[in-house]
């Protein structure tokens, strides 16, 4: 758990100096759970109501957004969508600190996006050290199911992440990538506007 002012690395003893501001982050964090409890019992035919919902979660929100239940959030209230923000079931979002995601973009099934890591040395986790860095997804994205957006990443714009990619670096506009860690397959052209359906392929046996 973190403050809202800044990215860094934070040590959850460094709270006990200032309880009042460690009752309010746990407040704010508590309450975007309830919210997004609450958003995930509504019924399907709840529109209304989960609009409300989802205004009171987010710290904005864009036009005609739509979220399929179940969501997951840590605070919700450190999260901006922009318009026609699509997302499929499951996306979980760790927003200890900002996450900014632009207009038109689509998730898959099970994504997440965490803002927040820990050292990798035992020794520095065992006090509940943490870093937390912005996440920003720009317009048109789409991202694929299963995909893991990690802490500072910023997804340029138009651009496409492979299902069950792990995205440790910048993302170019414009661009596919995948795989894990994910990387640059090729740019997205306007040869992509001829678009159709490509049938999967055989796998093939290994050899030697």
């Amino acid at each position: 758990m973190s403050g809202r002012s800044a990215a860094g690395w934070r040590r959850r003893s460094s709270t006990r100096t200032a309880p009042r501001a460690w009752r309010a982050w746990a407040e704010e964090r508590l309450r975007g759970k309830e919210l997004a409890d609450a958003y995930n019992r509504t019924g399907a035919r709840e529109e209304e109501g989960r609009r409300a919902l989802l205004e009171e979660t987010f710290a904005s929100l864009g036009a005609g957004v739509w979220i399929e239940p179940p969501l997951h959030v840590a605070y919700g209230s450190r999260t901006h969508l922009g318009d026609d923000v699509y997302a499929n079931f499951g996306l979980t979002l760790v927003d200890d600190v900002e996450v900014f995601v632009g207009n038109r973009v689509m998730f898959a099934p099970h994504v997440t996006i965490s803002t927040t890591g820990h050292p990798v040395h035992p020794d520095l986790r065992r006090d509940g050290t943490q870093f937390s860095a912005p996440v920003r997804i720009e317009d048109d994205v789409w991202i694929g199911a299963g995909a893991l957006i990690m802490p500072g990443v910023t997804v340029g714009r138009g651009s496409v992440v492979g299902a069950g990619s792990v995205v440790t670096a910048h993302v170019p506009p414009m661009t596919v990538v995948a795989g894990t860690p994910a990387r640059v397959l090729r740019e997205i052209t306007d040869a992509d506007r001829e678009w159709s359906y490509r049938p999967p392929r055989t796998m093939r046996h290994q050899t030697g």
